[in-house]
């Protein structure tokens, strides 16, 4: 077969052909389909990842159909149109026991633990815990996206989150993760700033539910408010936020061009901070920025990967009572809620995908995600020449 494949952390990334994989007895090989291009794949390519073992093909969030199944496997035929979330929990262990399968202390993880989904076929651990049935009327390049960061912003705004209608969120990067929870939120009746360095991202943003978007790039003009800041129902004062005497958006966004400006252009914005805050970057910058736009007792749940650690601002989490919540994937038994909110249209993964390539085109697409990520989702097909 096919697949990306690379010798070194960081150096050049080449197609070539590889062998076929073989089904695990509790496993499955799938014909992959689709296959989105994700910043977590550039974070493994870049030697982020301790599992990664030399070489390596990358690539985790999938769709595709069963080629082959092993001999313990139960419920999966060949045929079967499936998706997986990037984290295949055993189900067996104490985190699994509890229905955490999205923290098994077995887990493995295509494009991380083993081979990727950046190939025509991928193999599968554990595949009656793990595989998700993907609906005749779904496309593969939706259902792509379902398996790593739709479903993780799903669970990061709904699970960890504990979204509720009316509340402010804020969403930190909008990127497919950060794109996909500002759909999300909407969708739960949540009013949303969304933030980004892109233009062309924050439109994508308000077209999917964002009812503020804050340029964080320069932040002069940068705030665009479809409803006047300091409206939002929690108008407590906040002694440890800027107040500001002029509440239209340009005075906002020239106030806001100092240091910490974007967390308090969210703080105006939203009456006193939100209430629920997404990192869905990954950095020091948009962890800090997301923590420091909350009110108080609002919550901060860290979705991007943070390899290097992230000095967090104590001063303003003890005595705001904030919470601060990792949210890592979802695990498949909590897809149901979710592919019901696709297959009624409340939800539409299909209008973040903005590109689809085939696998020539990775190895620059995703040494690309370092310096220039981009609007929406990229799709790989890799049978497609």
């Amino acid at each position: 077969m096919r697949a990306v494949v690379f010798e070194e952390f960081g150096k050049p990334l080449a197609v070539r052909e590889v062998p076929e994989p073989a089904p695990a007895e509790d496993g499955a090989v799938i014909r992959v389909e689709a296959t989105g291009l994700c910043r977590s794949d550039w974070h493994g390519w870049m030697g982020h990842d301790a599992d990664i073992t030399l070489p390596h093909v990358p690539g985790h969030e999938l769709a595709g159909v069963v080629e082959s199944v092993g001999a313990d496997v139960v419920n999966w035929r060949p045929g079967d149109r499936v998706t997986v979330p990037f984290i295949c929990a055993c189900g067996r262990c104490a985190a699994c026991a509890r229905g955490a399968q999205q923290v098994c202390e077995r887990q493995q993880q295509p494009g991380f633990t083993h081979w990727g989904s950046f190939a025509q076929y991928v193999p599968l651990r554990y595949a009656d815990t793990n595989l998700v049935a993907v609906p005749d009327a779904m496309s593969f390049a939706t259902a792509a996206g379902l398996g790593c960061r739709f479903a993780t912003a799903f669970r990061a705004v709904v699970g960890q989150g504990r979204v509720r209608a009316g509340e402010w969120v804020a969403v930190h990067g909008c990127g497919g993760v950060g794109l996909s929870a500002v759909m999300i939120a909407a969708a739960c009746g949540a009013r949303v700033v969304a933030v980004d360095v892109s233009p062309g991202a924050l439109e994508l943003a308000r077209a999917v539910g964002a009812e503020v978007c804050v340029n964080a790039s320069t932040l002069t003009g940068g705030v665009d408010a479809s409803v006047p800041p300091g409206t939002a129902t929690d108008s407590t004062p906040n002694s440890l936020a800027t107040d500001s005497t002029d509440s239209t958006p340009n005075s906002l966004a020239a106030d806001s061009a100092t240091a910490g400006g974007v967390a308090e252009a969210v703080r105006e914005a939203t009456g006193g901070g939100a209430h629920l805050s997404l990192d869905a970057l990954g950095s020091p910058v948009t962890c800090v920025n997301s923590v420091q736009s909350l009110r108080r007792q609002g919550r901060h749940i860290q979705v991007g990967l943070l390899p290097d650690g992230v000095r967090l601002p104590m001063d303003r989490v003890v005595p705001l009572e904030l919470e601060i919540l990792g949210s890592h994937g979802m695990a498949a038994h909590d897809y149901p809620a979710m592919m019901a909110m696709v297959a009624s249209g409340v939800l539409r993964p299909d209008l973040l995908v903005t590109k689809e390539i085939g696998l020539d085109a990775v190895p620059e697409a995703l040494a690309s995600l370092g310096t220039a990520p981009g609007s929406g989702v990229t799709v790989i097909r890799p049978h497609r020449v």
